[in-house]
């Protein structure tokens, strides 16, 4: 990125279709998401619910005025740690064609600036199992796999 500066910002309503094509053109993600346009409406759906959340942020990365990356964040306070706050980094995504660019490393920068700005106690993500080159991404950056998940499908 020689030159290039990414840009972080809060996404709106207008960015919705780019953020969806991050989405959808993601085959190790597996959560069926889609271009087509009648799937819009579910996805306008919950970008309204994010975007009027206190606890909720969608966030994208620009280059050259391109939707290149997109990231959200959410805060969560526990009575564990005294009551503390975290944030959890969500649906992290590069554009294929930009990867090796440190567009991911500037997205998770902003968050975890965001987070000490915000006294944050810790930020925490999670990554596909399948995602190995994400998780040495991850490790390169500061994190540390301390903790397994579990998931439920509901639906």
């Amino acid at each position: 990125m020689q030159g290039q500066t990414v840009t972080i910002r809060e996404a709106n309503e207008n960015d919705l279709e780019a953020i969806i094509a991050l989405f959808a053109d993601d085959p190790l993600g597996g959560h069926g998401d889609t271009s087509d346009p009648q799937a819009l409406p579910d996805y306008r759906a919950a970008f309204h619910k994010i975007a009027a959340s206190l606890n909720e942020t969608l966030y994208l990365a620009e280059l050259d005025g391109e939707v290149v990356g997109t990231f959200q964040t959410m805060v969560t306070r526990t009575l564990t740690a005294r009551g503390s706050s975290s944030m959890i980094i969500e649906a992290v995504q590069t554009r294929a064609d930009m990867r090796g660019r440190g567009i991911g490393a500037a997205m998770i920068g902003f968050a975890i600036d965001k987070a000490r700005r915000d006294g944050m106690r810790l930020v925490q993500l999670t990554s596909n199992a399948v995602r190995k080159d994400a998780h040495r991404f991850y490790e390169r950056l500061g994190f540390i796999p301390s903790h397994i998940g579990f998931k439920m499908k509901l639906k």
